[in-house]
């Protein structure tokens, strides 16, 4: 596997491995697991909305073709 890093997060991969005194590879694995976390959430979110379009319905809509006696 081959991974490329670009200048930039690889000049903020360094500054934070300094100020936080943890190494790259640390800081590159917990960005990972919070991204990974986020876009969990995401879809989640994005299957809950769905599932709710699909069983939200009106009033009228629900009682459309109930008969009451």
């Amino acid at each position: 596997m081959e991974i490329t890093i670009n200048d930039y997060n690889m000049q903020n991969l360094q500054t934070f491995s300094e100020l936080k005194q943890k190494d790259i590879s640390f800081l590159i694995n917990e960005a990972l697991e919070q991204y990974f976390e986020n876009e969990q959430r995401k879809l989640l979110e994005k299957n809950l909305e769905n599932e709710n379009a699909m069983t939200n319905l009106d009033f009228n809509e629900f009682w459309d073709d109930v008969e009451l006696d």
